[in-house]
């Protein structure tokens, strides 16, 4: 739900998810809002009850075009409003909503936000991207139905496409190299050209590590580590050899679970 469509539809229907939806495998619509007022001049928003700057996004156009979709769709649906307010939207958030929703709309907002009377009556939950404001929902709700949409088998030509990515396990993804071996005087990991595939996902793993410790520390106090059997404390143990930081971060991520 939008007031421009047509933006909307350029982006989402453009590469792997427009392939998709060439294939029915999935399938983006965007509803213009403005096609539901019951104004000759489509006014979709009004001044502010108490007071304040900035208009508010009408009740009544956004409930006429969510009840529309609703009626085209014939099925269940469940309603997310792109929100500052709402909680922050994760993978672990997307792999809920491709789990449990067959259909979802999106809400677009605009100006001030939208007649709290709309969010109340028709809204399932509210998400946002971060502690940031946009001028309005159109990049969120793009961002959220990508995320979702690259998830549902078939989009993709294999699950491991985006089971091995940064945060689907709570780990950012590890550094990738191409064509050519040497560039601008910097060396691909000799480990990548070895030809050996056990010891290039081991390294993989370990960089995958090392580089959430890094760069996220958030995500590395929550990695919990398999340690139980001896290829796993083998693992562990190298890493802790190989790095001086990780073995004291992850020492103290360990003392801290005993706690």
């Amino acid at each position: 739900m939008t007031l421009f469509p047509d933006t909307v539809g350029d982006i989402m229907n453009e590469s792997i998810l427009g392939r998709a939806q060439e294939r029915g495998i999935i399938r983006i619509n965007t509803w213009q809002i403005r096609d539901y007022t019951a104004n000759k001049q489509n006014q979709v928003d009004d001044y502010p009850y108490g007071g304040g700057h900035g208009a508010v996004m009408q009740a009544d156009p956004l409930y006429r075009c969510w009840e529309a979709i609703c009626e085209d769709v014939g099925a269940p649906v469940h309603t997310i409003y792109m929100s500052p307010c709402g909680e922050t939207f994760t993978q672990k958030t997307a792999r809920r909503l491709l789990r449990d929703c067959e259909n979802i709309i999106l809400v677009c907002g605009h100006y001030e936000g939208v007649d709290q009377r709309f969010l109340d009556e028709c809204v399932d939950e509210e998400i946002s991207l971060g502690d940031f404001v946009l001028t309005g929902g159109e990049i969120p709700a793009m961002a959220v139905a990508d995320c979702i949409c690259r998830m549902v088998p078939g989009v993709l030509s294999d699950p491991e496409c985006f089971e091995q990515e940064s945060h689907w396990d709570g780990l950012l993804e590890h550094p990738q190299y191409s064509r050519p071996e040497i560039w601008h005087g910097r060396q691909v990991p000799s480990i990548l050209l070895s030809g050996n595939h056990a010891l290039v996902d081991r390294w993989r793993k370990k960089q995958s590590i090392l580089r959430t410790m890094r760069r996220r520390p958030d995500l590395f106090s929550k990695l919990i580590l398999p340690h139980k059997t001896r290829a796993e404390k083998k693992f562990i143990a190298e890493l802790e050899a190989e790095d001086e930081e990780f073995r004291v971060k992850y020492a103290e991520n360990v003392g801290k679970r005993k706690q």
